[in-house]
């Protein structure tokens, strides 16, 4: 008796997608690497440990892809990234949203500009579902990057209307009031 064999199983896996963000990970740190020459040996130290688990990392993956197309189960095909295609508008919505910020981040300020990012996006992704939930989620979370970033970690991030307003509460903190 003659065996069947099921076309849905029997379809090479295509990893090309998969090996995207590990190729611009490779890129960056190879780029970061010649960023940190004229740093202090400590700094160096720690960016090449931290870089060499990344690059270690990355070519398990590639010798493991590569075992798997030359063994006939994979291939480097790119209908990953695409699917489902259902899936595209949002895809493209939210990468728009990503440019947004990264544009009005200057203007608006870490906080007011994470706080819009958030709703637009979860508004997005969810449907519009659960305003509520939404705006609560994105409130919590700006007010914690605030509070995370820019209070306890002294990070500059660019200012906006909610820093300037908040300044009283930042020279308190830097005071130790």
């Amino acid at each position: 008796m003659a065996e069947k064999t099921d076309p849905a199983t029997s379809e090479k896996k295509h990893i090309g997608a998969e090996l995207i963000i590990p190729a611009a990970a490779l890129a960056f740190t190879i780029y970061y690497f010649s960023t940190i020459i004229d740093s202090p040996w400590t700094a160096q130290v720690s960016a090449f440990l931290i870089g060499a688990v990344l690059i270690t990392l990355i070519v398990i993956l590639i010798v493991r892809s590569a075992v798997a197309v030359i063994g006939g189960k994979a291939d480097l095909g790119m209908e990953e990234l695409v699917a489902p295609r259902a899936l595209i508008p949002k895809r493209v919505g939210l990468f728009a949203l990503t440019l947004g910020f990264i544009f009005f981040v200057q203007w608006g300020g870490f906080t007011l500009t994470v706080f819009i990012f958030l709703c637009f996006a979860m508004l997005l992704l969810t449907g519009a579902r659960r305003v509520k939930l939404v705006l609560l989620l994105s409130l919590g979370l700006s007010v914690g990057g605030y509070l995370l970033f820019i209070l306890a970690f002294d990070t500059r991030y660019p200012d906006g209307p909610i820093e300037h307003l908040l300044q009283p509460l930042e020279s308190m903190m830097d005071r130790g009031l």
